[in-house]
């Protein structure tokens, strides 16, 4: 059985991490995204499997809510339910920190990740029009909000 293990991100993981975003995106974050990320102070943690780097989630505390910028897992990880652990992880790390809830924004085209928001009680909330790069212009963002609850997530 593997062991999975979340820690916070070092700048040595950054080029495994870009690897990984390089995979699975068409339009990935760049390694200057990720350090200049942790070097601003946000949340980034590892997701690993047998300490191997396999995931990574990145978010942003404003005021009393927390901004989801970036989850991920590596495309051979993909499907194993990781991502699901990995944005469980996060709602209860805001949830213990007393924050009232997630934000994030997810392409319209990205069903499996729409799929995952759903099933974890994210609400559509707004569109951020022309937000992504896409092949041919610009694809728009659906805007996602979960409100967090004491012990408990409730629907917004």
């Amino acid at each position: 059985m593997a062991l999975f293990s979340i820690r916070p991100m070092r700048e040595d993981d950054v080029p495994q991490v870009i690897e990984i975003e390089n995979r699975i995106y068409e339009f990935p974050w760049s390694a200057r995204n990720f350090l200049d990320s942790l070097r601003a102070g946000y949340d980034l943690h590892c997701f690993l499997l047998d300490d191997i780097l396999v995931g990574y989630i990145v978010m942003m505390q404003v005021v009393d809510e927390v901004h989801l910028l970036n989850i991920s897992v590596s495309a051979d990880q993909q499907g194993k339910g990781y991502g699901k652990h990995l944005l469980q992880w996060g709602l209860s790390r805001a949830r213990m920190a007393g924050l009232e809830g997630m934000l994030l924004e997810v392409r319209p085209s990205n069903t499996v990740a729409k799929a995952l928001y759903d099933n974890q009680g994210f609400k559509l909330i707004g569109v951020r029009k022309n937000y992504y790069p896409a092949r041919v212009g610009r694809e728009d963002a659906l805007v996602l909000f979960k409100r967090l609850g004491q012990g408990l997530d409730i629907a917004a």
